[in-house]
Parts: structure tokens; sequence; C-alpha cells
């Protein structure tokens, strides 16, 4: 293929990086640009017109299926014989050749997969009490830790200054790292960042391996610079020798893996680093249509910090298509069910199921999605991570909750009981765990304590056809029973199906339709994410999740995790409600497992609504519900909202139901503030409807008119 053939079709930007000459060259390349098409152009245009030789290119990435793609396109250009590898794949190489001249005769220390068993026996010697999840938080800092070139001795000071929130105290966790190398070293096994050292340490202790390995390799290029750690930069600079024909490229607003010790600083710095650097910038995305681009500005435009920087202003060049959908549903069972008849409704009109993601912001929020998918026949699979009911905290959750169930009272309510099983396995609602692992194994349990408030929610009496009705039990006994359904159900094998995800799994891929789910301030951004630069990483997984969207884009929250709980505001950095299509409010009530998830949900436009206080647009429920912004002062009736919070305590205990499924904390306050006294002002109210009207509207006209709730007219607080 001769180099005019490579050049033909690139656009202007494409053809500017394709042709640069020999030297620093930095790519800024956004999402859907052609970033893979730009680099292997550039090395096929570099080799066809013999400036270089395929065998002295070496080009890595960060996943195997990456270096794959990569090796698959310069084949097809012409340019067989080039090296694409990742960087551990290369480093093995490396050492692997090099072993016998490194380590006096022997043969390369056997590689060991997982540190996980390892971090066990060290963290025993350290007297450091760890299980599975445990060991696998200290695994990930002892990853950090020597990503970032930290030594056990310097382990707590850098944590520290990193912010990290290890599972113990830093000087524990470098006990438990000074036992893992120790422990390494007599066992003779090595890590995957001790082989990355292993390469550096090689080539720059070594001058004849550096000489040889330097004559193979003459030129690099490095995708997804933004991705890299400081050792990873270290082995590049080591391959480097001093020469400068790098070519990099990367985006600085995809940086979403800096808990790894990946930093876009490299990225950022390169044009400092390298004075006589070429910079290009890709723009044009030929991924995603013009409304799908036009959100994924308007979420990036509003970064701060350093990434912020570089970011592109992206174009779209595909043909127009729909606008993104922003909707918000009750609750997240109720968001579940909608997405997932949507899902079908796709399939159905004939979009292949494996062209459809459902992505999130943790696993643990899987469950929901598996479940309505499930009920409503839609093929799946959940890509990164195990199916919700097959994680083993999951599964040993619900061997604890049988075994309750013959020591549990059972009078007592369910939510209590459930609570109290799953706390003797060690889970405490009150205090979620440090550490990545932990802390989604607790999220997981956390996620089966909120599907039993969702089942004691439900109506206890259920109808089955022909005018019968059953009276459904609301034990532990029976929740058990419910749990084995849900599992028996999506235990069933799947073919190639609609796509499971958490953002950080989905980068780098693409589908037709996506469908963004739980965007709520609390889910994304996490509640864990509290400085300026976690809150500004959490907007850019969102970034990545809008890009990963050809065509059609659903941006979705459940107000409420429960119905009936405490409502959430939706995600801080999406654009205003309106803004791209408009927002759908759904109001129907959600269906349960056991419900009816066949009706169609009552979808209305919801009507603008400004703060009464200072006059702006409301966004979020509760500010929505209480008619002002969260900031704005309260004008609250704080004995109305006290003898409201004793009435509704009380007809929580005569109906046998959580407080919150009368009326929620936001909802009291708001009729404390507002103060309603007919149906059509109680109704103006957001969250109550005509069901709840009929049921407490008498009773709350009494209240806010000065009765008591312990007065002898008993019969206006009765249901």
């Amino acid at each position: 293929m001769r180099t005019e053939a490579v050049l033909a079709g690139l656009d202007p930007d494409q053809r500017t990086a394709v042709t640069a000459p020999a030297g620093p060259v930095c790519i800024l390349a956004g999402a859907g640009t052609g970033k893979t098409r730009a680099i292997t152009h550039r090395i096929a245009h570099r080799t066809l017109s013999g400036e270089i030789n395929p065998r002295h290119v070496l080009a890595v990435t960060f996943t195997a299926r990456a270096a794959a793609e990569m090796r698959s396109r310069l084949t097809a250009l012409g340019a067989g014989g080039v090296q694409a590898r990742t960087f551990h794949a290369a480093a093995l190489r490396q050492v692997r050749y090099f072993a016998s001249r490194l380590l006096e005769g022997r043969g390369m220390p056997e590689l060991i997969e997982s540190k996980i068993r390892v971090v066990g026996l060290a963290a025993a010697r350290a007297g450091v009490r760890a299980d599975r999840a445990i060991s696998r938080d200290l695994a990930s800092e002892i990853e950090w830790a020597k990503s970032s070139l930290v030594e056990p001795s310097e382990y707590a000071v850098a944590a520290a200054k990193a912010l990290r929130e290890p599972p113990f105290e830093p000087a524990r966790v470098a006990e438990v790292f000074a036992a893992y190398e120790s422990l390494k070293r007599r066992q003779g096994v090595i890590d995957f960042e001790d082989l990355l050292r292993a390469a550096v340490w090689g080539i720059e202790e070594h001058p004849d391996v550096a000489e040889q390995i330097r004559a193979q390799y003459r030129h690099f290029v490095v995708d997804e610079y933004q991705d890299v750690n400081p050792l990873q930069q270290r082995l590049l600079e080591a391959w480097l020798g001093g020469r400068d024909d790098l070519t990099v490229v990367g985006d600085a607003s995809q940086t979403i893996y800096s808990f790894t010790g990946a930093s876009a600083a490299h990225l950022i710095d390169f044009p400092r680093k390298w004075r006589d650097a070429v910079v290009v910038r890709l723009v044009r995305d030929y991924r995603s249509t013009p409304q799908v681009v036009g959100l994924a500005n308007a979420v990036i435009r509003q970064a701060r910090g350093t990434e912020a920087k570089l970011r592109l202003e992206l174009v779209g060049q595909r043909p127009p298509g729909p606008e993104p959908a922003l909707k918000i549903f009750p609750d997240e069972p109720g968001e579940a069910a909608a997405v997932a008849r949507r899902c079908r409704e796709l399939i159905t009109a004939g979009t292949p199921a494996s062209e459809i993601a459902i992505l999130f912001r943790t696993n643990a929020q899987s469950e929901a999605y598996e479940e309505a998918l499930a009920e409503a026949e839609v093929p799946y699979v959940v890509r990164g991570g195990e199916r919700f009911f097959e994680r083993s905290e999951v599964r040993q959750a619900m061997v604890a909750l049988r075994a309750a169930v013959r020591s549990i009272p059972g009078e007592t309510p369910l939510v209590d009981a459930v609570v109290e099983g799953l706390s003797r396995t060690g889970w405490n609602r009150a205090k979620p765990p440090p550490g990545g692992a932990a802390r989604e194994q607790w999220e997981a349990l956390a996620a089966l304590a909120a599907l039993a408030e969702e089942y004691a929610a439900e109506p206890a009496i259920l109808p089955i056809g022909e005018g019968a009705r059953v009276q459904r039990e609301i034990t532990l006994t029976a929740f058990n029973d419910e749990l084995a359904r849900r599992a028996e159900q999506q235990h069933a094998p799947t073919m190639a199906g609609v796509t499971l995800a958490s953002l950080h799994a989905a980068k780098g891929l693409e589908w037709d339709a996506v469908f963004l789910v739980g965007l709520a301030d609390g889910t994304l951004p996490t509640t864990y994410a509290k400085t300026a630069e976690q809150l500004e990483e959490e907007r850019r997984l969102l970034y990545v999740g809008v890009t990963r969207a050809r065509q059609v884009l659903w941006l979705s929250l459940g107000q409420s995790r429960a119905p009936g709980g405490r409502t959430r505001r939706p995600c801080r950095f999406l654009p205003q409600l309106g803004q791209f299509g408009g927002g759908e409010r759904a109001g129907a009530a959600s269906s349960g497992p056991s419900g009816d998830r066949s009706r169609k949900t009552d979808r209305r436009v919801p009507k603008v609504s400004s703060c009464r206080v200072c006059g702006t647009t409301l966004l979020a429920g509760a500010d929505r519900k209480l008619g002002r912004c969260a900031s704005c002062p309260s004008d609250m009736d704080e004995d109305l909202f006290e003898r409201l919070t004793r009435w509704r305590a009380s007809t929580a205990a005569e109906q046998k139901v959580p407080a919150y499924v009368v009326f929620t904390d936001a909802t009291l306050v708001a009729i404390a503030e507002r103060r309603p006294s007919d149906p059509a002002q109680l109704l103006a109210i957001a969250g109550i409807g005509a069901r709840k009207l009929g049921q407490y509207g008498e009773s709350v006209f009494a209240l806010v008119g000065g009765a008591s709730p312990e007065d002898d007219g008993r019969k206006n607080f009765e249901n």
C-alpha cells in the first residue's frame, strides 16, 4: 500500500498528526475522533515511506484487546512487523529474554497472577486480620504504592499526601507491604510491578542490555497516555534513553483511573518537557450524533482543575439523531423497569441486544437491572464483574439470612430482621468501610437491605386475576424465598445480550444505545468523593459514559432508592433539565418484583418549577418538593413540623410500615413550610398524589389548622 493510500480519507487534523516529522508528537484526541486511526496511519506512513523500519517500532497501550486491534490495523495497512504490546507484555518479553544475563544464569522468577493470596499471608505475619475483601484492598494499596515508586518505608507519608483511604492505619498497611515484599523474596516470585521494575533496572544498571534494547526499539508510540503511572513513565524513559522519537496520544478528559496511580500529568506536561513537540488536536467526533456530542461538551465544559486545561470541544460529524433523554422516576425499581422495557422496545425495533449497554457507577447497582431485564425476558451479560447473586459476599449473606429465620423473632419488622441478619456477617449499616473492595462488598449487602425496604413497602394484598386477591407475607422467610427466586432467574444462561457494566469497565467501548442510570448525587458523584480533584474525576466518569453512545442516549435516576424512601438530588454534573430534548418525569409508582411490570409508565413532562425565594429554576426532586433551593432560607413552621412528625410516627406504627411510607422527611418539611389548607395546595407538593390525599389529607389539614395528634378528636387522624 503506497503512502498516498494511507493518507486517503484522513481529515486535516488527522493528516497533520500522521505526517508530523520525526520527534516528539502529542496527539490530543477526544472521544470518537479516530485516535487509533491516527497513530496506526502515522506508523504505516513512516514505514511505507522508508523513513523507519517497522521492526524498530514499539507501540504500547494498556489492554491486550487494544494491542491486538492495533496490530490488526497495521497489518491491513501494510505495516506488519511492528511490535504493539501492553507495557507489561513488552517488559515480560524483555526480562525473560535477558533473565540469564541479569540474574547470573538463573531463569526469570515465577510471575504471580494475583497478589491476594500472598497479601493475605503477609497480613497474618504483620498481625493484621484480613478477609478476602480486605486482602484485595491491601493489594490495591500495594499496587498503587509500587506503581507510584513508593517503598514500604515511604508509604505512610505518601498515602497521606495522596489522600488515600486504606483499610487500616497507613503505618499498619506499610507493615503489610514490607511483609509482602519479604515473603515474595523468600518464595522466589515476582508481581507485575516487579516485572516493570526489573525491566527498568535491567536498562538503567546494565549498559549492554540498554544498548541492545535501544538498538532494537528506536521509535515509540504510547496510546492512552493520560493513564500512564510513574513506574510506566520510568520504563518509557529508560527505553528512550534520551532520544525523542516519541508519539503519545491521550485525552485528559478521560482520566478516570487516578486511584491506581495513573496521572494525566505526563500528558499535560508533554509540551513543556519537549519544547519542540508538535501538538495536534483531534476534535471531529465520528462516533456519536451531534446531539450526544453536544451533551458531552456541556458536561465537560464546566470541568475545573489541571485536566481541564486540555479540554477539547468536540464537533459531531454524524447525521443528526434523537435528543438525549433525561428521565426522572420515583425510585430505582421503577427506573430499572422502565430501562428494561425500553431495551426490549429497541431490540424489537431491530437494534441488536449486543449494541445496547446499561452503565452505572458501581457494580452493586447491577442487581436491579439484572432483575428487571430477566423479568422483561431481555438477555444480558455482565462485563467486568460477576452477576449480583453470584458474588461470594451476596451468597454468604443469603445463607446468613436463611439461618437468621431460626433466631430472629417472627414479629420483627422485615427491614430490621434483614439488617440484623446481615450484621451477623460483620456488615454495619452505619459504617461503610474504607478501601474499594471492602466498600463494594459493603454496598452489595446494602443493596440487599434496600431490597428488603422495597419488598416491605409493596402492597400486602396482591391481585392474582379474575378479581381474586392473595395475602402476601412480609416476613424474613418470604423475603428469603424472593431472593432465591431472583437468584434462580438471574442464573438462567444467556446468549449475547444487553451489556451491564460500570463506567470504569466501559471505557474504550461503544454501543448504538447507552443507558446511563442512577444519576443521583451520592451515587454519581459517589459520597466518597470529597476533594475537588475527586469530584472532577467523577465528572469525567459521566463524560466517559456519555461518549460511549453512538445514536441513542438515555440518562435517568430514581429519586429514591426504594419506594417512599428519602429523595435524592439529580447528579450535579447534568446540564439544566430541558436543555437537551427536555426531561421527563415518570409519575407512576414503580412495581416491585411481584408487581405488574407490564403496565405502561405514566410519563408527564414536568412543569417548570421556580424557587419561591430566589426564582431559580428547580431541578432536584427535593428542591421541587420544597418549592425552594436547599440553600435558600426556610420559613418552616417548626411547631407544625414537630406535630406532623409525631402524627407520622403514630400513623406508621398503626399501619405497621416504615415512617417514610407515610410521608418522607422532605414532604413533612414542605408541608410545614407551605401550610396547605385545601386539596389543590397539598397536591401541588411534588410526590403527593390523589392516593395520599385521600389517605392523609384530612389529617394534614387538621394539623395545619392547629390540631394535635393527641387530641381527643382522633377520628381526624384515622385513615
